[in-house]
């Protein structure tokens, strides 16, 4: 697994295309896929929309990165990092918010590489 995170609108997607070779079809889009397309999907664009909507319909995410490490080995996952600003005012936006960054270090800690994306330019934060 490959595990790609930055701010919103950073270039993540674009820098994912170029790095790792994948085209349109390969991203499925964690805002609206189908519960079970991350399984076998090449790349998950907006993983953080996912875990939001896991949570929205009482779906618990505390095995989700070590579940879509073992079943899509594989898989490019990319994220907005959430931890970085201002902390919500509304309690299930607090707790979406810690959720996404437990997830996503669960993701790191699964992930054979990680990168993290700022202005376009990749940094590998992790490469085993």
């Amino acid at each position: 697994m490959i595990l790609i995170v930055g701010g919103a609108f950073q270039g993540k997607k674009a820098y994912a295309k170029e790095k790792f070779s994948l085209r349109e079809k390969d991203f499925t889009d964690g805002g609206s896929c189908g519960w079970e397309e991350i399984f076998s999907a090449g790349a998950v664009l907006h993983f953080h929309a996912y875990i939001r909507r896991c949570l929205e319909e009482g779906r618990g995410v505390s095995e989700l990165a070590k579940e879509l490490a073992g079943r899509n080995p594989d898989v490019v996952v990319i994220a907005d990092e959430l931890g970085c600003g201002v902390v919500p005012a509304d309690a299930f936006d607090r707790e979406y918010r810690e959720q996404a960054g437990r997830v996503c270090c669960a993701l790191a800690k699964e992930a054979r590489e990680v990168h993290r994306v700022i202005c376009g330019i990749g940094m590998v934060i992790k490469h085993d």
